[in-house]
Formats: structure tokens, sequence, C-alpha cells
């Protein structure tokens, strides 16, 4: 077994430093094996996993490892910040064998309902309109104005909420991914407004995922539906803004893309292709836990100790090395998506989504170009995620006005629910 050196203490991954350069924390953790410790709050230690073969093994190993987090749980305090990301909830992240399957069926079915060619005109609507706010100013925050508007949209259509709860789902989300003070605040006015849509549709069904969820064959509990909605809201949300936010800024920076902006399909799908392998939006994750103390390549493992998967170094570890080469080969086989049975089931209406977002904005603000230097932008502080606080941007300003615009001011388009995505 090799021997590897063991940091002094845990590496901390949160605050502005891990926030600003990630890369250089996870290769100082490699130094340490395949598994390293960190700290993912003040108190809240973790190990995680580098290394991309031993992630995979990690992923897929369902004998020894359980994602139910209920008995680490017992040992972090009620309010620590971590908790609206790892604490136990019914849903199908936080379960097991037959009741996963029950979770995933119901979550998998619900998502089956967007029909991927009205989710792309209905992005396509939106985008055109969010653009349309800003492009006459010559400057926008991409972040603020765009990417993080059009997935609460698309959330908003699909599971019939109020325009009035939108900025309170965003809230929620990101609270829950920064693990700051707050998060428990966050997380709960998440709740709040999902359970209050939940009582509705219970009482008055629409055509909508949330009344699709109350009665589907699983049957899920009022309780059980409100916690599947916040984890696809949760899991749809905010990852899906930063890899948006984190592909532009791959396009503005790259000097590959200079000049080509207005590339289309093929140019947005290759930034988005190379931030998911180089800086995935959700950057560590996939809480596992030793269901009785065993050894993990190489490393003494206790039962109920808390792993996670680090996708952003896993995913930039060098190929040589690893026990399986073809595991890595062709474009997908990056782990933003994670792997195993936990596999992120919304991969393909998010990259729809990001995928439509970037072609828009690139086809109508083709001379874009950041409105700050590189090293003046600021990422949101958290262990989980890579996210954009701001992404301001100058481009020659246009009037996108048209007929179809004015039409729909007139008629008082908006953001509001909408049926046009969910099939019959």
């Amino acid at each position: 077994m090799t021997a590897f050196a063991q940091p002094p203490e845990p590496l901390a991954l949160y605050g502005p430093d891990f926030a600003a350069d990630p890369q250089s924390h996870y290769w100082r953790l490699r130094e340490h094996g395949p598994l390293a410790p960190v700290r993912l709050a003040p108190g809240i230690d973790a190990l995680l996993v580098t290394d991309y073969q031993a992630a995979v093994d990690l992923l897929r190993d369902t004998h020894t490892f359980t994602k139910d987090p209920r008995a680490w749980q017992a040992t972090v305090p009620e309010d620590s910040p971590v908790l609206p990301m790892l604490g136990y909830r019914r849903t199908a992240l936080f379960s097991d064998g037959d009741v996963h399957a029950r979770y995933r069926g119901a979550i998998n079915d619900s998502l089956a309902l967007i029909e991927p060619h009205a989710l792309r005109a209905e992005v396509t609507r939106v985008a055109g309109r969010l653009i349309g706010e800003f492009a006459a100013t010559g400057s926008a925050d991409l972040i603020a104005q765009y990417a993080r508007r059009l997935p609460l949209h698309v959330l908003a259509i699909c599971f019939g909420v109020e325009p009035g709860d939108g900025e309170r789902i965003v809230n929620g989300v990101a609270g829950m991914f920064n693990s700051a003070e707050n998060a428990a605040v966050a997380y709960a006015d998440l709740v709040e407004v999902v359970t209050a849509l939940v009582a509705d549709r219970r009482a008055c069904p629409r055509r909508d995922l949330t009344s699709y969820l109350l009665g589907h064959p699983a049957n899920l509990d009022d309780d059980e539906t409100v916690r599947q909605i916040t984890l696809i809201m949760s899991a749809g949300h905010d990852p899906t803004t930063n890899l948006i936010g984190n592909a532009l800024l791959h396009m503005l920076t790259d000097a590959r893309y200079a000049g080509s902006l207005h590339g289309g399909a093929m140019t947005a799908h290759e930034a988005i292709n190379e931030v998911l392998w180089q800086d995935p939006p959700l950057a560590n994750f996939a809480a596992h836990y030793p269901r009785h103390d065993t050894e993990f390549h190489g490393v003494r493992l206790r039962a109920g100790q808390l792993l996670l998967v680090s996708y952003a170094a896993a995913n930039t570890q060098s190929v040589p090395g690893l026990s399986d080469p073809g595991v890595r080969s062709g474009a997908s086989a990056h782990l933003a998506w994670s792997a195993g049975p936990h596999r992120c089931p919304a991969k393909q209406p998010a990259l729809l989504i990001a995928m439509t977002a970037i072609e828009q904005l690139t086809s109508q603000l083709c001379d874009a170009e950041l409105d700050v230097p590189v090293s003046g932008l600021k990422w949101r502080p958290g262990p989980f995620h890579r996210a954009l606080v701001r992404l301001p941007v100058r481009f020659t300003p246009v009037d996108l006005t048209t007929e179809t615009d004015r039409h729909d001011a007139a008629e008082g388009a908006s953001d509001g629910p909408s049926e046009v995505s969910i099939s019959p």
C-alpha cells in the first residue's frame, strides 16, 4: 500500500481562499492520497475523494456505503450550516434500495413529462425577453440578469410556482449551497413555499409537475412530495445557473473562443463540456457513509464517517494511473452528473436549458466582453458549488424589440406559471 503524507489538519473548503482558487486546494489534497481530510464548515469534517477511479468505485458501491446520513448527523450540531445540504430528508438523495427506487421512479416519471422541443421553445422565448431587457443598455450582469432568472422561470412553469414566490426559491436554494450561517433559515423558507404549493395542488390539481407527483402511483404523502420538489429545485436551479455562468465566462476568457461568440450550437456545446470537465458547477457532493468499519483505496474508514466526492478534483486528475483507462474515454465520461444509481436524473433538461440560454445570448450579443479584469471576478464561498457572484459584461447596444415582444407585452407576458412544456 502506498504511503501518503497526512495533512496537519483538514483543509477548509469554505471561505474566500478556497472559492478563489479551488484547483490549488485539490492539488494539495491529492498529495495525501485518493482521500484527504477536509473541513466543510467550522467543526464539520469529512474525507474528500479526489481520485477519479476511487470516486467511480464509491459512487457505484451500494453494498459498502449508504446514502442515509442519520448516524453521521447524530454527531453534528443541529444548527450546522451544512445540514440543509447533507441532513436527512425523505428523498431519493438520502435513501437506498427500494425506498430510493420508489422516490427515483416518481422523479424520473415526472421529469419525463417535460417535452424537449417545448422546453427549448420556452427557454428561447424567455431568453429573448430577458436579453431584451438589457440589450439596449450596452452592459449587464449575466448572473443576476440572465443565468439566475432562466432556470427559475423553467421551475416556475413546470411546478406551477406563483410569480411572487420565485425570489424566495432562488434565495432558499442559494442559501443551502452557500452553507453560511443563514443556510437553515433559507432552506426553511424554501420548504414553506413548496409546502403551500403542495397543499394547494392537493386541493385543486392542475396540469403541472406538482400535481403529477401527488397523483403518481408511488403514492407520495404531502411531506414526501414537498421533499422531492425541493430536491429537484435545489438540484435544478443553482447548478444550472452556475453551468450557464461558468460556460459563458469560459467563452469570454478562453482565447480559442475569441471572435466566435456567435459560433452557435457547437461552440456552446464545447464550452459546456469543457466546463463540466474542468469547472463543474456542483464541485463537491455525493455524500456517502460506510455501513461498517472498512478499508477503501488504502484508507481505513469507520462506520458512519462522511465521505464526499470531488467531481472537480476527480475530473481534472491526469489519466495515467487509472486502473481502467477506458472508463474516461469519450466526452461524457466526466463525473459532473455523478455516476451509479444516484446519477443526476435531470441531465438532459439541464443541458438543454444551458445550451439554449448560451446560444441565444451569444447569437444576439456576439461582441460581448468582460467589463472587469478576470482577477476582479468574485466567486461565492461554499464547499459544494463553483459559482460566480457576478459576471459583468459590455457590448454594443442593440434594440431587440420586435412585433412579437410588443404583442407579448400587450398580452401581459410574465414569468408566471405556464403549461407549455408539460405533456398531457
